[in-house]
């Protein structure tokens, strides 16, 4: 194999009160095309094309090459020419999209077929939790644990009857800055509440029965304190809630939010969004029940 394309989705993760495990793909991608060379070179369209240092210091190609002589006990030279639409810091699994792409692409250069636990597994050296990896390895809606081995994960297609709404801020929030703004400790009852509505989100999604996803999509455990970074936030998810949007969520630790609504309500959703939020980038996308993938 002289050249392939590898393609990766956005994900959003946590959605509400899933913390650290409930995630989806969406139908907005990476893409990176790698081909055998005679001397390494990155390119780079799209987001993050003016950061230097993502050129000399990019996380897909140390991990591709790491992990394609792992498998292949072989160094070669490879092109990267990357077409990125994920936005950076903003809470849609950039990084994770890169972690998942550089394997799946890696081990089809070295022509091996690694399991999907597998790589899930190997996922976790670089993003500890499963809530964005898993979706963006296997797309749909994905809920997923930790376990002693690796990560233990059920996933279901979303169907066509939704779609997505996404507000995108200006303002970056990295992962680490949001955590900090996380509670020391919880209630009892908050504890209880998030149980209760994780896993009815849950099984809305498994069963596709959107409509609970009113009911089911609040959180008293992290975004609260996390949308304090942007308190803009607290009016784009009113606003969504009152135009159609079965649910509205920090999308991963922020600074993006998502929104849910039916297929026929998102021209709807996105127009309100738009016009009340212009200094937002609003995007209206469907679901990928793809995931990673060589094209």
């Amino acid at each position: 194999m002289q050249s392939l394309k590898v393609i990766c989705p956005a994900t959003s993760a946590n959605l509400g009160p899933g913390f650290d495990c409930l995630g989806l793909a969406l139908d907005l991608h990476n893409e990176i095309v790698i081909k055998k060379s005679a001397y390494f070179s990155v390119k780079i369209k799209g987001e993050g094309e003016d950061k230097i240092q993502l050129k000399k210091h990019n996380l897909f190609t140390n991990i591709f090459c790491d992990y394609y002589f792992y498998l292949s006990n072989q160094k070669d030279n490879f092109s990267f020419d990357f077409i990125n639409n994920i936005p950076l810091s903003r809470g849609l699994g950039s990084s994770s999209s890169v972690i998942i792409a550089a394997l799946v692409a890696a081990s089809a250069f070295a022509k091996m077929q690694i399991s999907k636990s597998r790589i899930l597994s190997k996922a976790l050296e670089y993003e500890s939790h499963p809530d964005n990896i898993s979706p963006a390895l296997l797309g749909g809606f994905v809920s997923s644990l930790l376990v002693q081995d690796g990560v233990k994960y059920l996933k279901t297609n979303i169907s066509d009857e939704v779609k997505a709404v996404v507000c995108i801020p200006d303002t970056p929030i990295s992962t680490e800055q949001s955590r900090k703004a996380l509670a020391k400790s919880l209630k009892f009852s908050d504890a209880c509440f998030n149980i209760a509505h994780s896993s009815l989100l849950s099984a809305a999604f498994f069963s596709k029965n959107y409509e609970m996803l009113r009911y089911a999509s609040f959180d008293k455990l992290h975004q609260k304190n996390r949308m304090k970074n942007l308190p803009i936030l607290f009016e784009v998810q009113k606003t969504a809630l009152e135009n159609k949007a079965l649910m509205s969520t920090l999308s991963g630790s922020g600074s993006s939010f998502f929104n849910l609504c039916y297929a026929d309500d998102a021209e709807y959703l996105f127009q309100a969004l738009s016009n009340k939020f212009t200094n937002m980038r609003v995007l209206k996308l469907n679901y990928d029940n793809l995931g990673a993938r060589i094209c």
